[in-house]
């Protein structure tokens, strides 16, 4: 039987995980309406790795809201195309920048190797830049009309709106990712829950 040594944590990914997690809602941390916690366990040997608040109805609503406003009263669905592209790709090089961190953040929590997860997290920069790339590029029609008349028919592609997305517990930072990049490169806002297994990538 074959024994493999253990990599020890990222110096980052060790402080991030040292001290109680909040939820994160219209730009800040805060904790649960109810005040309540609850742990997340590394699944390798069943140790707590930290506890997290625990969101509940109370905090979905103020969530919504806090999305909604965010996105009637802009800046996101009210910003230039070009700008909101050149915000995906500015994050796409933060995550770039903190590989290490988010992959050994995701074992930590996910269980699955190292090289497993570096290989998910390295796939998120270029999935923001492909939809960065789409910003500017998703545009409405003309459209030939047969009726009589001088007649102009035109679609034009806006964003929806606030968007639920529920991450499943495996592998959370690309999973996530997928859910996140398009309704953002098009303007809409979004409300992410997480898996309670897999929370702390959110």
């Amino acid at each position: 039987m074959s024994t493999q040594t253990m990599v020890p944590l990222n110096p980052k990914a060790a402080k991030f995980v040292s001290t109680p997690k909040q939820l994160f809602r219209n730009g800040q941390f805060v904790d649960a309406v109810s005040g309540k916690r609850f742990e997340t366990v590394n699944p390798a040997n069943g140790q707590v790795i930290t506890t997290i608040s625990e969101g509940d109805k109370d905090d979905i609503d103020l969530a919504v809201l806090a999305a909604r406003k965010a996105f009637e009263e802009g800046p996101w669905s009210t910003m230039k195309p070009a700008e909101r592209a050149r915000l995906l790709l500015k994050f796409a090089d933060l995550v770039e920048e903190n590989i290490e961190e988010l992959s050994h953040i995701d074992t930590l929590e996910f269980g699955q190797p190292l090289h497993i997860t570096r290989a998910f997290a390295n796939s998120v920069p270029e999935l923001f830049r492909y939809y960065a790339g789409w910003a500017t590029k998703v545009t409405g029609e003309t459209i030939p009309v047969s009726v009589p008349g001088n007649i102009f028919n035109y679609t034009r592609r806006e964003p929806l709106g606030v968007c639920g997305q529920i991450s499943p517990w495996n592998a959370p930072v690309s999973v996530s990712a997928m859910k996140l990049a398009a309704p953002l490169s098009v303007g809409n806002t979004i409300v992410l829950k997480p898996a309670e297994q897999t929370p702390l990538m959110l």
